[in-house]
């Protein structure tokens, strides 16, 4: 089992490495039609709000996936 600390930086960094992937996955989509002229900047901002938000439920995901592995070794 992971102490808090380590669960702590584990969870730090899964957040981090998943939201960067996630930015690298959404730029190849081009949003160029949807956006208004003049509002780059708040696209931009919603697209950073989005990443951030579909990264963190994927390491969420994983995090948990990993916790539950390691509690299959306490049904035994």
């Amino acid at each position: 089992m992971f102490s808090i600390s380590q669960l702590a930086i584990t969870s730090m960094i899964s957040h981090l490495i998943f939201i960067f992937i996630t930015w690298k996955l959404v730029q190849c989509i081009n949003f160029d039609p949807l956006i208004r002229k003049g509002k780059v900047t708040e696209a931009r901002i919603l697209l950073l709000f989005i990443t951030i938000v579909i990264g963190s439920g994927v390491s969420r995901f994983f995090l948990e996936f990993l916790q539950w592995s390691q509690d299959l070794r306490l049904l035994f």
